[in-house]
């Protein structure tokens, strides 16, 4: 129980509601919408069912297929490496806690669905004119939160207070 109260797995609970709502999200997606059809929510703002073979941006979405595994494997040692990290991190570390927690979340949302469709699930569409983002998931959401808490993590004055302690 300690692992998880004292420990950077405290975020447990927010880690688990996001991945519910990832894959939710995502099987309605799939069961109510056709590849391509979109529904316009806002002018800059569609739900958009796509599917991404690649990473992220889609880089290696045509390959032939050897990508699945390839990014099976990276999403399954990343998060091993991650997971491993966020226990030994103390309570009062939150910022890089939360950061970890989010970024193993996104990643093993889309993980789960590379294993079971062989593609990621996106559908949240942004664009304004003809700019348009690379159509994303709420994992995806997950991971870019969790990664730019982690840049924040490491300029923040936690760091430099424990370096001048030491």
């Amino acid at each position: 129980m300690k692992l998880f109260q004292q420990t950077g797995w405290r975020w447990w609970w927010l880690m688990l509601l996001l991945l519910v709502a990832d894959q939710l999200s995502k099987v309605w997606v799939i069961q109510n919408f056709s590849l391509g059809e979109s529904i316009s929510l806002l002018p800059v703002f569609n739900f958009t069912y796509a599917r991404n073979y690649g990473a992220a941006f889609s880089f290696l979405g045509d390959a032939s297929g050897w990508q699945r595994w390839l990014f099976t494997g990276i999403a399954v040692v990343v998060s091993l490496v991650l997971a491993v990290w966020l226990s030994r991190l103390q309570k009062s570390q939150w910022k890089l806690s939360l950061a970890l927690a989010l970024i193993i979340c996104g990643a093993v949302g889309n993980l789960i669905d590379r294993s079971l469709y062989g593609y990621v699930v996106d559908f949240l569409h942004v664009f304004y004119q003809d700019w348009h983002y690379p159509i994303f998931n709420i994992a995806d959401c997950a991971i870019s939160i969790g990664a730019a808490l982690l840049i924040w993590d490491s300029f923040g004055s936690d760091n430099k207070s424990s370096e001048v302690k030491s």
